[in-house]
């Protein structure tokens, strides 16, 4: 299924919830975005960052895994929290994350329509990724699941028990691949 354009969804919610004050002179101080596919385990984000010659840039990133074949409404409710961010920050200069004036738009806005809930954590379907490594433990033997490969990881539980919590490159686990194992 084809992704809904998010501009006009952007300049609509502007308009009713934030007072126009996320554009200027007809442009968004934000750009707007569906993600490339690798956002998987949040539905959007916010963020302004030092762009060239020290120009801010804005954007708002709307997963399109999780959200491309939702319905309308979680793609409001995700790109309207993100806006919310936006606004904390552009407009009021606020350095918060789900703070006091969070809260108080989000709930603002939740209290003026019935179309989409905002909320401060999704709750729509994620894949989750499958493991693909064990690590196993040289000293006591335990087996952890890991998605990816992380290197100079040590035992907890063996660096607590005989080292005081300190890093220990004896207790350091050994990655096994989970699809080797499977084939033995």
């Amino acid at each position: 299924m084809p992704l809904i354009p998010l501009l006009p969804l952007f300049h609509n919610l502007n308009r009713v919830f934030f007072d126009n004050l996320l554009v200027k002179e007809h442009q968004p101080k934000v750009s707007v975005r569906w993600s490339d596919g690798r956002l998987t385990r949040t539905a959007g984000f916010y963020r302004r960052s030092l762009g060239l010659k020290g120009v801010n840039k804005c954007e708002i990133v709307i997963s399109s895994p999780i959200l491309g074949d939702l319905p309308v409404s979680a793609v409001k409710s995700t790109l309207c929290h993100e806006m919310i961010h936006a606004w904390t920050d552009l407009v009021l200069g606020v350095k918060e994350v789900h703070g006091f004036y969070f809260h108080k738009k989000m709930n603002l806005i939740n209290s003026l329509q019935d179309d989409f809930i905002i909320t401060v954590r999704h709750d729509f379907p994620v894949k989750l990724k499958t493991s693909k490594w064990i690590a196993i433990c040289p000293n006591c033997g335990i087996c952890i699941k890991y998605k990816r490969f992380v290197r100079g990881v040590a035992c907890k539980k063996c660096c607590d028990s005989y080292h005081a919590g300190k890093w220990t490159s004896k207790y350091m686990l050994h990655y096994e691949s989970l699809s080797t194992m499977s084939k033995n």
